[in-house]
């Protein structure tokens, strides 16, 4: 049996054992041109809050539908982001699968990039960020944003969710008793953040009926 260590080559040996590197929680965020864009901004300023480093991706017509639908500027959704990519950088980090991340969330996702994702067309870095997660077998959420679906869109909903993703469709809690679109906005953004292991506290979660 080897003798015991002192007390001086115990502090060594801890010393010299390589440490592991513990980085933040990395969220790759894509924001399409379907409505929705405020579902995006209350995503990136809840990531901010958890300390999660954010890499966005904005699509040209997300551009034109966030100032259409909010008062903001890209400038100041880009602010809110650690790291900005443009939508044609198919050379960015996030285009590889070596790239560590811990998952992406399309929001608002259009059809017309849940077809490319669905098809693996990857002809711009959000689809090419959302085939790697796939590949990659990492959390892919799509917040999906049409109604009423048609038999296609319902199709491409189950292919890329036989492949891994998660459809989310940001349908509204009725039962928190909201007072405002930001109470139904919250209240998706959180549950989204659940299916990354984040919680927001910005939300009523259901504790079953409440007797009078």
């Amino acid at each position: 049996m080897s003798p015991s260590l002192s007390t001086d080559d115990a502090v060594s040996h801890i010393n010299a054992t390589p440490r592991l590197h513990l980085r933040r929680k990395r969220i790759i965020v894509a924001m399409t041109g379907a409505t929705g864009t405020i579902l995006g901004i209350k995503l990136l300023i809840a990531l901010r809050r958890l300390n999660v480093e954010t890499h966005l991706v904005i699509s040209k017509w997300a551009e034109q539908t966030l100032k259409y639908e909010t008062d903001y500027h890209a400038s100041n959704l880009r602010a809110l982001a650690d790291h900005v990519h443009s939508i044609n950088d198919m050379a960015a980090p996030i285009a590889s699968g070596s790239f560590r991340v811990d998952g992406m969330i399309v929001v608002p996702c259009s059809m017309k990039t849940l077809a490319a994702i669905s098809t693996g067309l990857c002809d711009d870095l959000i689809s090419r960020a959302a085939d790697v997660m796939l590949k990659e077998r990492r959390r892919l959420v799509l917040v999906a944003r049409e109604t009423p679906l048609s038999e296609i869109h319902l199709r491409n909903m189950l292919d890329v969710t036989r492949t891994g993703a998660v459809i989310f469709p940001p349908v509204p809690a009725f039962y928190i008793r909201p007072s405002s679109v930001d109470d139904l906005v919250d209240q998706s953004v959180g549950r989204m953040l659940d299916l990354f292991d984040l919680d927001t506290e910005d939300f009523e979660r259901w504790n079953g009926w409440k007797k009078e």
